[in-house]
């Protein structure tokens, strides 16, 4: 999977989960969709994304972009 996929999902979930939050429980949840939202914009104008950067230093991605869950493996010589 590519990062720019699972930072999609990620954006999507947290916006259907705020707006659920917001229905069910108060209104004020609806602010994590703008947090959603500002963050997307932010990382389309600057290219710094949170949960990229933590999968990065995590080892999860690799130089094409391509996450690893649990991390890159050492090929067996």
């Amino acid at each position: 999977m590519k990062t720019e996929s699972l930072i999609r999902i990620l954006a999507g979930s947290l916006v259907l989960l705020s707006v659920a939050l917001g229905h069910f429980v108060s209104p004020w949840w609806l602010l994590l969709a703008c947090f959603a939202a500002l963050n997307l914009i932010q990382s389309a104008f600057t290219g710094f994304c949170p949960p990229t950067l933590l999968l990065t230093k995590l080892g999860w991605v690799d130089e094409t972009g391509t996450i690893h869950w649990g991390g890159r493996h050492p090929k067996a010589d």
